[in-house]
Protein backbone atom coordinates (compact mmCIF):
# COMPACT_ATOMS: atom_id res chain seq x y z
CA UNK A 1 0.00 0.00 0.00
CA UNK A 2 1.41 3.27 -0.89
CA UNK A 3 1.61 6.73 0.80
CA UNK A 4 -1.87 7.44 -0.92
CA UNK A 5 -3.80 4.79 -0.27
CA UNK A 6 -2.54 4.50 3.97
CA UNK A 7 -3.85 8.39 3.76
CA UNK A 8 -7.37 7.73 1.70
CA UNK A 9 -8.33 4.52 3.48
CA UNK A 10 -11.86 5.03 4.62
CA UNK A 11 -11.76 4.21 9.23
CA UNK A 12 -14.88 2.96 10.64
CA UNK A 13 -14.14 4.18 13.66
CA UNK A 14 -13.19 7.56 12.71
CA UNK A 15 -16.58 7.50 10.36
CA UNK A 16 -18.34 6.61 13.62
CA UNK A 17 -16.82 9.43 16.02
CA UNK A 18 -17.44 12.04 13.16
CA UNK A 19 -20.93 10.98 13.13
CA UNK A 20 -21.77 11.31 16.91
CA UNK A 21 -20.12 14.51 16.60
CA UNK A 22 -21.90 15.97 13.89
CA UNK A 23 -25.33 15.07 15.50
CA UNK A 24 -24.35 16.63 18.36
CA UNK A 25 -23.55 19.66 16.81
CA UNK A 26 -26.47 19.53 14.55
CA UNK A 27 -28.75 18.88 17.91
CA UNK A 28 -26.80 22.40 19.48
CA UNK A 29 -27.85 24.55 16.31
CA UNK A 30 -31.43 23.70 16.13
CA UNK A 31 -31.70 24.94 19.68
CA UNK A 32 -30.43 28.31 17.64
CA UNK A 33 -33.16 29.97 15.70
CA UNK A 34 -31.81 31.09 12.28
CA UNK A 35 -33.53 32.52 10.05
CA UNK A 36 -31.90 34.58 7.27
CA UNK A 37 -29.80 37.47 8.03
CA UNK A 38 -30.23 36.05 11.53
CA UNK A 39 -28.02 33.43 11.87
CA UNK A 40 -25.05 35.10 13.24
CA UNK A 41 -25.56 32.75 16.57
CA UNK A 42 -25.05 29.63 14.76
CA UNK A 43 -22.02 31.62 12.64
CA UNK A 44 -20.55 31.42 16.13
CA UNK A 45 -21.30 28.16 17.06
CA UNK A 46 -20.11 26.29 14.00
CA UNK A 47 -16.68 28.81 13.42
CA UNK A 48 -16.09 27.87 17.82
CA UNK A 49 -16.75 23.87 16.87
CA UNK A 50 -13.86 24.11 13.63
CA UNK A 51 -11.44 26.08 16.11
CA UNK A 52 -12.13 23.53 18.93
CA UNK A 53 -9.96 21.28 16.18
CA UNK A 54 -7.29 23.71 15.90
CA UNK A 55 -8.44 24.64 12.63
CA UNK A 56 -8.03 28.24 11.22
CA UNK A 57 -11.64 29.62 10.09
CA UNK A 58 -12.36 32.74 7.99
CA UNK A 59 -15.57 34.72 8.33
CA UNK A 60 -17.53 37.33 6.82
CA UNK A 61 -20.89 38.34 8.05
CA UNK A 62 -22.49 34.63 9.03
CA UNK A 63 -20.70 32.85 6.39
CA UNK A 64 -17.32 30.40 7.73
CA UNK A 65 -15.15 28.65 5.74
CA UNK A 66 -11.68 26.75 6.48
CA UNK A 67 -9.53 25.02 4.35
CA UNK A 68 -7.68 21.71 4.66
CA UNK A 69 -4.44 21.35 6.81
CA UNK A 70 -1.92 20.87 3.36
CA UNK A 71 -3.74 23.63 1.19
CA UNK A 72 -1.47 23.79 -2.16
CA UNK A 73 -2.11 26.75 -4.28
CA UNK A 74 -0.43 24.70 -7.08
CA UNK A 75 -3.64 22.25 -6.58
CA UNK A 76 -7.55 22.79 -7.56
CA UNK A 77 -9.82 23.26 -5.10
CA UNK A 78 -13.17 21.36 -4.21
CA UNK A 79 -15.38 23.58 -1.83
CA UNK A 80 -17.35 21.48 0.31
CA UNK A 81 -21.01 23.82 1.00
CA UNK A 82 -24.06 24.01 2.91
CA UNK A 83 -26.48 26.76 4.53
CA UNK A 84 -27.22 27.09 7.98
CA UNK A 85 -29.83 29.64 7.68
CA UNK A 86 -33.49 28.09 7.94
CA UNK A 87 -37.30 29.10 7.01
CA UNK A 88 -39.86 30.38 9.40
CA UNK A 89 -41.36 27.63 11.59
CA UNK A 90 -44.30 25.87 9.72
CA UNK A 91 -47.30 26.72 11.77
CA UNK A 92 -48.46 22.76 11.78
CA UNK A 93 -45.84 22.63 14.03
CA UNK A 94 -46.69 20.01 17.11
CA UNK A 95 -43.33 19.69 18.79
CA UNK A 96 -41.00 22.85 19.59
CA UNK A 97 -39.41 23.58 15.88
CA UNK A 98 -36.03 24.86 18.40
CA UNK A 99 -36.11 21.63 20.47
CA UNK A 100 -33.87 19.02 19.58
CA UNK A 101 -35.50 15.97 20.00
CA UNK A 102 -34.74 11.92 18.91
CA UNK A 103 -37.74 10.07 18.97
CA UNK A 104 -37.68 6.52 16.81
CA UNK A 105 -34.14 7.06 15.77
CA UNK A 106 -35.40 10.49 13.86
CA UNK A 107 -33.84 13.55 14.94
CA UNK A 108 -36.47 16.73 15.22
CA UNK A 109 -36.63 20.34 14.67
CA UNK A 110 -36.57 23.00 12.46
CA UNK A 111 -33.29 22.83 10.01
CA UNK A 112 -32.61 19.56 10.71
CA UNK A 113 -33.22 18.43 6.88
CA UNK A 114 -32.78 20.93 5.05
CA UNK A 115 -29.68 21.75 5.31
CA UNK A 116 -28.55 20.31 8.86
CA UNK A 117 -28.33 16.99 7.94
CA UNK A 118 -25.95 18.20 5.07
CA UNK A 119 -24.36 20.75 6.60
CA UNK A 120 -22.76 18.51 9.55
CA UNK A 121 -22.09 15.44 7.18
CA UNK A 122 -20.01 18.08 5.17
CA UNK A 123 -18.29 19.35 7.96
CA UNK A 124 -17.57 15.62 9.38
CA UNK A 125 -16.26 14.59 5.93
CA UNK A 126 -14.20 17.65 6.02
CA UNK A 127 -12.57 16.75 9.22
CA UNK A 128 -11.76 12.96 7.90
CA UNK A 129 -9.64 14.51 5.27
CA UNK A 130 -8.69 17.40 6.80
CA UNK A 131 -5.11 16.19 7.77
CA UNK A 132 -4.53 13.84 4.77
CA UNK A 133 -0.95 14.28 2.79
CA UNK A 134 -0.88 14.33 -1.00
CA UNK A 135 -4.37 14.84 -1.85
CA UNK A 136 -5.00 15.61 -5.79
CA UNK A 137 -7.56 18.78 -4.66
CA UNK A 138 -7.48 21.04 -1.67
CA UNK A 139 -10.56 20.93 0.41
CA UNK A 140 -12.40 23.82 1.27
CA UNK A 141 -15.44 23.73 3.72
CA UNK A 142 -18.12 26.91 3.90
CA UNK A 143 -21.24 26.98 5.81
CA UNK A 144 -23.22 29.96 4.59
CA UNK A 145 -25.98 32.25 5.24
CA UNK A 146 -29.27 33.52 3.85
CA UNK A 147 -29.67 30.43 1.14
CA UNK A 148 -33.07 30.62 1.90
CA UNK A 149 -33.72 33.68 0.62
CA UNK A 150 -31.23 33.63 -2.30
CA UNK A 151 -29.58 36.81 -0.43
CA UNK A 152 -26.73 38.58 -1.46
CA UNK A 153 -24.60 38.65 1.91
CA UNK A 154 -24.46 34.58 1.71
CA UNK A 155 -22.14 32.50 -0.15
CA UNK A 156 -22.35 34.78 -3.58
CA UNK A 157 -20.37 37.66 -1.17
CA UNK A 158 -17.51 35.10 -0.30
CA UNK A 159 -16.66 33.51 -3.65
CA UNK A 160 -13.98 36.62 -5.00
CA UNK A 161 -12.58 35.60 -1.40
CA UNK A 162 -11.97 32.00 -2.02
CA UNK A 163 -9.28 30.18 -3.95
CA UNK A 164 -10.18 29.06 -7.71
CA UNK A 165 -12.82 26.03 -7.16
CA UNK A 166 -12.63 23.38 -9.59
CA UNK A 167 -16.42 21.96 -8.79
CA UNK A 168 -18.77 22.30 -5.48
CA UNK A 169 -20.82 19.82 -3.67
CA UNK A 170 -23.78 21.44 -2.64
CA UNK A 171 -25.10 19.92 0.79
CA UNK A 172 -29.10 19.76 0.14
CA UNK A 173 -31.53 16.82 1.25
CA UNK A 174 -31.29 14.46 -1.79
CA UNK A 175 -31.64 11.03 -0.02
CA UNK A 176 -28.01 11.20 -1.02
CA UNK A 177 -28.79 10.78 -4.83
CA UNK A 178 -26.82 12.99 -7.62
CA UNK A 179 -28.74 16.18 -8.60
CA UNK A 180 -26.43 16.90 -11.74
CA UNK A 181 -28.79 19.29 -12.69
CA UNK A 182 -30.86 22.26 -10.91
CA UNK A 183 -33.69 24.56 -12.55
CA UNK A 184 -32.98 28.30 -12.23
CA UNK A 185 -34.88 31.03 -11.40
CA UNK A 186 -36.37 34.50 -13.61
CA UNK A 187 -38.78 36.57 -12.02
CA UNK A 188 -40.59 38.66 -14.19
CA UNK A 189 -42.54 41.89 -13.27
CA UNK A 190 -44.34 42.99 -16.62
CA UNK A 191 -46.47 45.87 -17.43
CA UNK A 192 -49.21 46.22 -20.10
CA UNK A 193 -49.86 49.71 -20.89
CA UNK A 194 -53.30 51.11 -22.18
CA UNK A 195 -55.41 54.36 -22.13
CA UNK A 196 -58.10 54.80 -19.41
CA UNK A 197 -61.39 55.81 -20.64
CA UNK A 198 -65.72 55.55 -19.11
CA UNK A 199 -66.53 51.90 -19.58
CA UNK A 200 -70.22 53.18 -21.04
CA UNK A 201 -68.74 54.83 -23.77
CA UNK A 202 -66.25 53.11 -26.86
CA UNK A 203 -63.25 55.29 -24.69
CA UNK A 204 -59.79 53.89 -24.06
CA UNK A 205 -57.30 51.10 -24.61
CA UNK A 206 -58.43 48.63 -22.22
CA UNK A 207 -54.83 47.46 -20.61
CA UNK A 208 -56.49 44.05 -19.33
CA UNK A 209 -57.25 43.02 -22.59
CA UNK A 210 -53.46 43.91 -23.50
CA UNK A 211 -52.20 41.93 -20.99
CA UNK A 212 -54.15 38.81 -21.60
CA UNK A 213 -52.97 38.72 -25.28
CA UNK A 214 -49.35 38.68 -23.12
CA UNK A 215 -50.77 35.98 -20.88
CA UNK A 216 -51.31 33.51 -23.54
CA UNK A 217 -48.24 33.51 -25.19
CA UNK A 218 -46.38 32.72 -21.63
CA UNK A 219 -49.34 30.06 -21.29
CA UNK A 220 -48.74 28.29 -24.54
CA UNK A 221 -45.25 28.99 -26.07
CA UNK A 222 -42.63 26.24 -25.69
CA UNK A 223 -38.77 26.98 -26.05
CA UNK A 224 -37.32 25.25 -28.71
CA UNK A 225 -34.61 23.84 -26.41
CA UNK A 226 -35.60 20.76 -23.68
CA UNK A 227 -33.25 20.16 -21.24
CA UNK A 228 -32.09 16.40 -21.15
CA UNK A 229 -32.34 16.17 -17.41
CA UNK A 230 -34.86 19.31 -16.27
CA UNK A 231 -37.17 19.52 -19.23
CA UNK A 232 -38.75 22.33 -20.76
CA UNK A 233 -38.46 26.04 -19.54
CA UNK A 234 -41.85 26.19 -17.05
CA UNK A 235 -43.60 29.84 -17.17
CA UNK A 236 -46.23 30.32 -15.01
CA UNK A 237 -48.48 33.21 -14.39
CA UNK A 238 -48.83 33.98 -10.69
CA UNK A 239 -49.62 38.07 -9.86
CA UNK A 240 -52.53 39.85 -11.52
CA UNK A 241 -53.28 43.30 -10.59
CA UNK A 242 -55.69 45.79 -12.66
CA UNK A 243 -58.40 48.69 -12.48
CA UNK A 244 -59.51 50.97 -9.84
CA UNK A 245 -63.12 50.84 -9.81
CA UNK A 246 -65.74 49.01 -12.30
CA UNK A 247 -66.99 52.15 -14.67
CA UNK A 248 -63.29 52.98 -15.81
CA UNK A 249 -61.48 51.45 -18.72
CA UNK A 250 -58.06 50.68 -16.82
CA UNK A 251 -54.96 52.27 -18.01
CA UNK A 252 -52.63 49.79 -16.51
CA UNK A 253 -51.99 45.70 -15.98
CA UNK A 254 -49.67 44.46 -13.64
CA UNK A 255 -48.58 41.18 -13.89
CA UNK A 256 -46.07 38.78 -12.29
CA UNK A 257 -44.43 36.00 -14.08
CA UNK A 258 -42.52 32.81 -12.32
CA UNK A 259 -39.88 31.41 -14.73
CA UNK A 260 -37.86 28.31 -13.81
CA UNK A 261 -35.04 27.96 -16.28
CA UNK A 262 -33.23 24.94 -17.33
CA UNK A 263 -29.40 24.32 -17.92
CA UNK A 264 -30.92 24.58 -21.95
CA UNK A 265 -31.08 28.36 -21.75
CA UNK A 266 -29.11 31.24 -19.20
CA UNK A 267 -31.44 33.84 -17.62
CA UNK A 268 -30.26 36.13 -19.86
CA UNK A 269 -31.09 34.63 -22.83
CA UNK A 270 -34.92 33.15 -21.59
CA UNK A 271 -35.48 37.32 -20.93
CA UNK A 272 -34.27 38.27 -24.70
CA UNK A 273 -36.76 35.54 -25.80
CA UNK A 274 -39.47 36.69 -24.04
CA UNK A 275 -39.04 40.50 -25.07
CA UNK A 276 -39.27 39.28 -28.77
CA UNK A 277 -42.61 37.98 -28.12
CA UNK A 278 -44.44 40.04 -25.90
CA UNK A 279 -45.76 43.51 -26.05
CA UNK A 280 -45.68 44.75 -22.51
CA UNK A 281 -43.06 46.24 -20.30
CA UNK A 282 -40.49 43.53 -18.55
CA UNK A 283 -39.01 43.84 -15.36
CA UNK A 284 -36.54 41.02 -14.33
CA UNK A 285 -36.14 41.36 -10.23
CA UNK A 286 -33.03 39.34 -10.71
CA UNK A 287 -30.57 37.89 -13.06
CA UNK A 288 -28.72 36.05 -10.53
CA UNK A 289 -30.66 32.97 -10.25
CA UNK A 290 -29.27 30.71 -13.25
CA UNK A 291 -29.80 27.01 -13.93
CA UNK A 292 -26.55 24.84 -13.28
CA UNK A 293 -25.54 21.46 -14.40
CA UNK A 294 -22.90 18.85 -14.37
CA UNK A 295 -21.30 16.80 -17.05
CA UNK A 296 -22.57 13.38 -16.49
CA UNK A 297 -19.18 12.35 -17.62
CA UNK A 298 -17.70 14.16 -14.46
CA UNK A 299 -15.17 12.09 -12.51
CA UNK A 300 -17.35 13.43 -9.16
CA UNK A 301 -20.95 11.86 -10.95
CA UNK A 302 -19.22 8.72 -12.10
CA UNK A 303 -18.01 7.66 -8.58
CA UNK A 304 -21.33 8.21 -7.13
CA UNK A 305 -22.96 6.03 -10.22
CA UNK A 306 -20.23 3.18 -8.99
CA UNK A 307 -21.78 3.21 -5.72
CA UNK A 308 -25.06 2.81 -6.75
CA UNK A 309 -26.59 6.42 -6.94
CA UNK A 310 -28.73 7.89 -9.83
CA UNK A 311 -28.87 10.95 -10.91
CA UNK A 312 -31.70 13.20 -11.94
CA UNK A 313 -32.52 16.80 -12.33
CA UNK A 314 -33.83 19.23 -9.29
CA UNK A 315 -36.75 21.56 -9.36
CA UNK A 316 -35.75 23.19 -6.30
CA UNK A 317 -33.23 26.00 -6.20
CA UNK A 318 -30.13 26.12 -3.89
CA UNK A 319 -27.02 28.03 -3.29
CA UNK A 320 -25.81 26.51 -6.96
CA UNK A 321 -27.36 29.19 -9.15
CA UNK A 322 -25.06 31.80 -8.02
CA UNK A 323 -21.90 29.77 -8.58
CA UNK A 324 -19.64 30.34 -11.81
CA UNK A 325 -18.29 26.87 -11.58
CA UNK A 326 -19.52 23.30 -11.85
CA UNK A 327 -21.27 22.31 -8.80
CA UNK A 328 -23.43 18.93 -8.21
CA UNK A 329 -26.10 18.97 -5.54
CA UNK A 330 -26.25 16.13 -2.96
CA UNK A 331 -26.89 15.05 1.03
CA UNK A 332 -28.96 13.39 3.45
CA UNK A 333 -32.31 13.89 3.94
CA UNK A 334 -35.49 14.19 1.77
CA UNK A 335 -36.01 17.45 0.04
CA UNK A 336 -40.09 16.76 0.22
CA UNK A 337 -39.27 17.04 4.38
CA UNK A 338 -38.06 21.25 3.83
CA UNK A 339 -40.38 23.01 5.34
CA UNK A 340 -42.55 20.96 6.84
CA UNK A 341 -43.99 20.81 9.91
CA UNK A 342 -42.35 19.03 13.06
CA UNK A 343 -39.28 18.58 10.13
CA UNK A 344 -36.84 15.62 11.08
CA UNK A 345 -33.87 13.72 9.83
CA UNK A 346 -33.20 9.80 10.26
CA UNK A 347 -30.01 9.67 12.22
CA UNK A 348 -29.19 6.83 9.63
CA UNK A 349 -29.27 8.94 7.07
CA UNK A 350 -26.31 11.57 8.96
CA UNK A 351 -24.28 7.96 9.13
CA UNK A 352 -25.02 7.07 5.25
CA UNK A 353 -24.32 10.49 4.55
CA UNK A 354 -20.77 11.01 5.86
CA UNK A 355 -19.77 7.62 4.74
CA UNK A 356 -20.91 7.83 1.60
CA UNK A 357 -19.64 11.77 0.88
CA UNK A 358 -16.10 10.04 2.13
CA UNK A 359 -16.31 7.46 -0.55
CA UNK A 360 -16.99 9.52 -2.96
CA UNK A 361 -14.46 12.26 -2.36
CA UNK A 362 -11.97 9.50 -1.74
CA UNK A 363 -12.34 7.99 -5.70
CA UNK A 364 -11.39 11.36 -6.61
CA UNK A 365 -9.07 12.73 -3.97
Amino acid sequence: MNMQEQNLSINPIIIQALQEEAVQLLQQLITIPSLSKEENITADTIEAFIQTKGIKTHRKRNNVWCFNKYFDKNKPTILLNSHHDTVKPNKGYTLNPFEAVILDEKLYGLGSNDAGGALVSLLATFLYFYDKTELNYNLLYAASAEEEISGVNGIESVLTELEKIEFAIVGEPTQMHLAIAEKGLLVLDCVAKGKSGHAAREEGENAIYKALKDISWFTTYQFPKISETLGPVKMTVTIIHSGSQHNVVPDSCEFTVDIRTTDAYSNVEVLELVKQHVGCEITPRSLRLNPSSIDKNHPIVQAGIRLGRSTYGSPTSSDQAVMNFTSLKLGPGDSARSHTADEYIYLKEIEEGIKLYVQLLNEVL
